[in-house]
């Protein structure tokens, strides 16, 4: 625990008064000397309340009344840690661990709130450097795309993204290869796919294929500072990494997003 956390004034912004009310509750039971600062429901009110005051905790609802919290950054400097309250999926989660103090997922649940606070508490006694929350909002609100919609005759159908084990370029087409090892040409070149796949779970390998990372069977090391990819389904092409995708390749095989 940190010495000075009797002073430790925090804000709460939700739009919920159910919510809001709870997770004060449970700051309360968990942190009775903490002080409560202020409630804000909008991004308009929370910009003018950080404009005009301190605090040394946010808790922070992605989604207020009146929109996208991250357009509060684009306002105000915020320096002060933040915990986010949230639904959003698993594309989100990493970008959320990388880029915050912590996020809790909603319904707030009272080990998980205080979890976070422990987090808090380390991070504000070891005065690490704030984090980059317009960043964050460029990550969260970026479109990912969750499937793709295949046309085979006069039928169509979609993959799930999930589903997909890689994608490949051969003869000036995109293939799409699914776990099921079946492959479909899609309308998509590998440049617009890389913008558009999650990423945390999709990585360009090389200049011909994005890969799924459980498709990955096998990364061996490879003449001239490259690594050999083996896929599972296999791939009908042979997969290296070159030097300069290497480290950014193994950032992401372990979850450095």
């Amino acid at each position: 625990m940190i010495q000075s956390q009797q002073h430790i004034k925090y804000l709460i912004v939700e739009d919920e008064r159910l919510a809001y009310e709870e997770l004060k509750r449970m700051i309360s039971k968990l942190r009775p000397e903490y002080i409560f600062s202020e409630r804000t429901e909008t991004v308009e009110q929370t910009i003018s309340f950080l404009r005009n005051n301190k605090v040394d905790l946010i808790m922070l609802d992605i989604r207020l009344a009146d929109g996208d919290c991250f357009e509060i950054f684009n306002h105000v400097s915020v320096s002060t840690p933040v915990i986010f309250t949230t639904a959003y999926d698993e594309h989100a989660v990493q970008a959320f661990k990388l880029n915050s103090i912590d996020y809790l997922l909603k319904p707030i649940e009272e080990n998980d709130l205080r979890d976070a606070l422990i987090k808090y508490e380390q991070f504000y006694q070891s005065k690490q450097t704030s984090f980059d929350y317009r960043q964050l909002g460029e990550v969260i609100t970026q479109k990912v795309k969750s499937r793709f919609l295949i046309q085979k005759g006069d039928s169509y159908f979609y993959i799930e993204a999930k589903d997909i084990a890689f994608f490949y370029s051969e003869d000036k087409a995109v293939f799409l290869h699914s776990f099921d090892n079946k492959r479909y040409i899609i309308d998509y070149t590998l440049d617009e796919l890389e913008k558009l796949l999650g990423k945390s779970i999709f990585f360009r390998a090389s200049r011909n294929c994005i890969t799924n990372i459980k498709a990955i069977r096998d990364i061996s090391k490879y003449f001239n500072s490259r690594l050999k990819l083996s896929f599972q389904p296999e791939c009908p092409h042979e997969i290296l990494v070159s030097r300069i995708r290497v480290a950014d390749f193994l950032k992401w095989v372990d979850g450095i997003v």
